[in-house]
């Protein structure tokens, strides 16, 4: 062999030990254009090229291909156009690069700004911001005259504006890179790695005749509050309403988030608990705000499980006669549960959500990572509301839930995910078709499986928090199978497989793990006081069958006692 040969060989092995096969995108990514912002000097075009070079991608300067359209320099089409009408023409450029084939583009420091160009690019695209330290950017810029903005005074000064101007919308991006004085290099590292890891948000959009708006489900999404929420706020401000406990794990976290992207808010902290949800509490919210001079446009944001989400809905509902909301249910029964729909309301002497309205979120964000913080007793409270999904219209999710659930309740965050999704879908199919749930038969009542059971027993506790609600409905759905078997309407088996799958999830399914003595009479008398009564007859919902819920104000008082009675009640 030849001394070329043998160095060529040597030469191609040590390559093969140095340079390994790229990492793909993550597929979430895959097919949408990576789009760099940030100011003037961050390196948008030079860690832009780069990488599309490393993802084997196309690279366009948006700036480029703006004074290619227009026949001369951006610094013309300021003089002669001015600012407004340049940023329309880059609006339209960018819009037709991100309906291409996937690409990097690079873009001018001012086109995240604009609303609807930010827009096109959160439709079509990946935004990284490349965020730069000022005395770097007045460095990088130093001498530069076509950029019409730096002719506009002393570099410094103009990007320091420019800083408090625009880092608030910046923000907004999906990926944030801090670009020090490292080295292009390291840069494009930096954010190839931050692509790689970075895990879009899953959506959904509850489609109703009132209002359309987005549940996103993901991880960490409270760090990115601000950012998710800035699109949707009819203003930015907002009125934060959460309880003691809550404040304290996450609430610094959203407050930061929120400063991130300019958005003003006050905060207002009550005690955690159901019985907090009062209409004393509510009248104190009311005013609270009212002190603080809202306006029609400012928002109220839920930070907190069920107590908070209903109570703070009720308050946006109701006062200046509706304020926009915000869900951020941080439980995985509020996730699944109340944060979707539009129920609001308070309890009374007489009994749970007797006094309410229907308002709906302008958007739902559930942050499964907020769930590590649970006791296990409230995911398990949590996933009752989980189970009562399939029981109610999909038995191939319960069957989904009979395989995975203990995983849910062990923390597998994608698992928690695709559950709190699925609920959530189920939930806002029923709820498009029966907003106000006016339905005579079905419809959004058929929500209510297992209810009747379990306010019942949480009206005997008397809302004390000695059983969550999520337990009683466990229990409630149990009763319900139970109550639909003696009824003929299906088998003890469809009842027993129901209690099974509770059980092996170590949650409460039958009224003898409760270490209490209940009256059947006093029961009844608790779900005769319950708002799904109609024409002064007990309204159920039963089951022909693990799947296949329905509607019936036919059921006999009687058996109703009978099955409670045969479930270890007193008579």
């Amino acid at each position: 062999m030849s001394v070329l040969a043998c160095v060529t060989m040597t030469y191609n092995i040590a390559l093969n030990d140095v340079i390994s096969p790229l990492p793909e995108l993550p597929a979430a990514l895959k097919g949408r254009s990576i789009v760099m912002v940030g100011l003037m000097g961050a390196g948008k075009t030079a860690v832009g090229r780069r990488l599309a070079a490393r993802l084997g991608l196309p690279f366009v300067d948006a700036d480029a291909e703006i004074e290619q359209a227009a026949g001369c320099s951006i610094a013309e089409i300021f003089e002669r156009f001015g600012e407004a009408e340049f940023r329309e023409g880059e609006r339209r450029v960018i819009t037709r690069l991100l309906a291409g084939d996937p690409q990097v583009i690079a873009t001018g420091g001012g086109a995240f700004i604009r609303p609807e160009t930010r827009a096109a690019i959160r439709r079509e695209g990946i935004s990284v911001w490349l965020r730069c330290p000022l005395p770097i950017l007045v460095r990088r810029v130093s001498g530069r005259t076509h950029r019409p903005l730096l002719n506009q005074g002393d570099p410094t000064e103009v990007l320091a504006r420019l800083i408090e101007q625009r880092h608030s919308i910046y923000a907004e991006a999906d990926v944030i890179v801090d670009c020090d004085d490292v080295g292009i290099d390291v840069t494009v590292n930096q954010v190839h790695q931050s692509l790689l890891s970075y895990t879009p948000p899953r959506k959904l959009t509850v489609a109703l005749s009132s209002a359309n708006y987005e549940v996103t489900v993901g991880d960490g999404l409270i760090d990115r509050a601000g950012a998710l929420l800035a699109p949707v706020l009819p203003q930015k401000r907002t009125m934060i309403v959460t309880d003691e406990t809550v404040a304290g794990i996450h609430l610094p976290r959203l407050q930061a988030s929120f400063d991130a992207c300019g958005i003003q808010y006050d905060v207002f902290v009550v005690p955690p608990g159901e019985k907090t949800k009062n209409l004393t509490q509510f009248g104190e919210l009311v005013n609270g705000m009212l002190a603080k001079h809202i306006e029609r446009r400012t928002t109220v944001v839920a930070l907190g499980g069920g107590v908070v989400g209903d109570l703070a809905g009720y308050v946006a509902a109701s006062t200046m006669r509706g304020l926009p909301f915000v869900q951020i249910p941080t439980t995985l029964l509020s996730q699944v549960d109340s944060s979707v729909g539009g129920k609001t309301g308070v309890n009374t002497a007489y009994g749970k959500n007797l006094v309410g309205a229907f308002h709906q979120p302008i958007a739902v964000l559930a942050d499964v990572g907020s769930l590590r913080t649970l006791p296990i007793r409230e995911l398990r409270a949590g996933y009752a509301e989980i189970v009562k999904t399939g029981l109610i219209g999909d038995a191939g999710f319960f069957g989904w839930c009979e395989q995975h659930g203990a995983a849910v309740l062990a923390g597998d965050t994608a698992l928690q995910s695709e559950a709190v999704l699925r609920a959530c879908a189920f939930k806002a199919a029923v709820v498009s078709d029966d907003e106000r749930e006016m339905k005579p038969n079905n419809g959004r009542a058929l929500l209510n499986l297992g209810h009747s059971f379990g306010h019942a027993l949480e009206a005997e506790y008397g809302y004390d928090g000695r059983l969550l609600h999520g337990e009683a409905v466990g229990i409630g759905l149990g009763l319900a199978f139970g109550l639909s078997a003696r009824l003929g309407y299906c088998s003890f088996g469809d009842r027993a497989r129901v209690i099974a799958h509770l059980h092996d999830c170590n949650m409460l399914a039958e009224l003898n793990q409760l270490n209490q003595r209940f009256s059947a009479q006093t029961l009844v008398a608790h779900m005769a006081r319950d708002k799904k009564m109609r024409d002064g007859r007990l309204n159920f919902v039963l089951s022909r069958g693990i799947g296949q819920a329905f509607t019936s104000i036919d059921v006999p008082r009687d058996e109703v006692l009978a099955l409670l009675i045969e479930e270890g009640c007193d008579a």
